[in-house]
């Protein structure tokens, strides 16, 4: 589920990026350490880093921090899933929904895909960090993170003032009307499908538990009521067993194909409404900086035109890779989604066969048995 280019752009890595995988989770306390390996572009092995949520949060940071690349704040950020809470179950399931299932294998499955996203990136890519984080093996979040240039405390104080401001660019205008319907629907549908999912996983233990029960009936002897009675339990017992492991299979199905593909779906209409948040902040400062401009005595018009063009030139900037970026993403979504959907009914039909091949077996057993 790669939200790239169909193009792969010219990679400035060592490594391949679209060969990310994490390997490994490591649990040590309410620490999660991840094994990443990539392999490298040279053909000539591997590299294999340790990192940890703190270092990828330095790599974040480090993206967030390039003031000198022009238009950086109209990039749409891969999505970087929220820190995983080991010990506390219910906060995890609040935070993460799908990617606290399937022991870690969902969330690692979303920071693979978060790397391999940035590695592809035309211009997150050629970021020195990003090579560090992929091939240095010592940790790189010990270092010092600068303050970056999306500080989220500014973002909430102007929020309110600054979000619902009118485009003067029908085509973002466009792009945020119809961001905030996809939000919050996406939201919706993908809370909606993980309460499917722990459902189907409580109807798996429920199944469990009944099967150990049947056989907690079977009785010993010579009685032939006795040994047809348990005869049936046994059976049926094994029949709830293989309806506990066909539930789970649904459900594992559920989440690795239509649970991921959502909930990227969801980080990434967060990470535009970001993005445009972003886009409509330098609006008003532009059309600050143009009436300050208007308004400015002789002795100051000159630096108060500087103050407009540097505006100016840096909206345009920002507009351009925010264009491109949206244009991108949505010729890439509707196959990421239908990618997924695709997934999912190719292993639920598959599970659903061999539910199938093992039930009619069942069957045949109950046929016969003779009860008399």
């Amino acid at each position: 589920m790669m939200m790239t280019e169909e193009n792969e752009v010219e990679s400035t890595l060592s490594v391949c990026g679209h060969n990310i995988q994490i390997a490994e989770v490591l649990k040590d306390g309410e620490m999660l350490s991840f094994l990443i390996v990539s392999q490298k572009l040279s053909g000539t092995g591997e590299y294999h880093v340790h990192r940890n949520y703190d270092d990828f949060e330095w790599l974040q940071h480090n993206l967030f921090c390039q003031e000198d690349v022009a238009g950086i704040q109209g990039v749409i950020f891969p999505p970087l899933p929220a820190k995983a809470q080991v010990n506390t179950a219910a906060k995890v399931m609040k935070q993460l929904g799908f990617l606290s299932l399937g022991e870690w294998q969902p969330y690692c499955k979303a920071l693979e895909v978060f790397l391999q996203q940035v590695a592809a990136h035309s211009i997150l890519s050629k970021n020195k960090a990003v090579e560090v984080f992929l091939t240095n093996p010592d940790s790189p979040g010990k270092q010092k993170v600068k303050k970056n240039i999306f500080n989220r405390l500014s973002q909430a104080v102007d929020g309110m003032r600054k979000e619902g401001h009118k485009d003067v660019d029908d085509f973002f205008q466009t792009a945020r009307d119809h961001n905030l319907v996809l939000t919050n629907c996406t939201k919706t549908v993908t809370e909606k499908l993980l309460e499917v999912v722990q459902t189907e996983q409580k109807i798996a233990v429920a199944c469990g538990h009944f099967s150990a029960a049947l056989l907690l009936c079977v009785e010993p002897g010579d009685d032939p009521n006795k040994q047809a009675f348990s005869k049936v339990c046994v059976k049926l017992s094994e029949v709830f067993e293989s309806m506990k492991k066909s539930t789970t299979g649904v459900s594992e199905n559920d989440v690795s194909t239509m649970g991921l593909g959502l909930d990227l779906e969801s980080r990434y209409q967060e990470a535009i409404k970001e993005m445009l948040f972003r886009r409509t902040c330098k609006l008003v400062e532009l059309e600050h900086a143009r009436r300050n401009a208007e308004k400015a005595k002789p002795v100051k018009k000159a630096a108060m035109e500087e103050l407009r063009k540097a505006a100016e030139t840096e909206f345009e900037d920002i507009s351009r890779v925010a264009k491109e970026e949206i244009t991108r993403f949505e010729a890439v979504r509707v196959k990421m989604l239908q990618q997924a959907m695709v997934q999912w009914c190719e292993k639920q039909l598959l599970t659903a066969k061999e539910c199938a091949d093992q039930f009619t077996q069942h069957l045949e057993v109950f046929r016969g048995m003779n009860f008399k």
